[in-house]
């Protein structure tokens, strides 16, 4: 975890990447505090959810493509209390409810 110092502008984020031996992508969320938050999805979830290739290269690439959606359940789960690392699952980034509003 990083954290800016006040009053600077925050360290660059590291580069988000396929880790292999988990099977997942593993990234950095910049949080509104200046804090950088490490965390993983897994390439099943990006599969499920995105409907990405089940290759380490597509699932950085549906990570890179659905990054806004993907750093925004990492800050909920952050409000929330999760800490670092933030592991998402399915059930982080299930899409809106497709159910009529009454």
């Amino acid at each position: 975890m990083t954290t800016a110092t006040p009053g600077t502008n925050p360290p660059p984020l590291p580069a988000p990447f396929f880790h292999e031996d988990s099977a997942a992508v593993r990234f950095w969320v910049q949080m509104d505090s200046g804090q950088q938050v490490g965390a993983t999805v897994s390439k099943q979830t990006l599969h499920f959810r995105f409907h990405a290739e089940m290759s380490g290269d597509q699932a950085l690439a549906s990570y890179l493509a659905n990054r806004v959606i993907i750093d925004a359940a990492v800050r909920s789960r952050v409000a929330r209390g999760s800490i670092e690392p933030v592991m998402l699952r399915e059930f982080d980034l299930a899409p809106p409810s497709t159910a009529p509003r009454r």
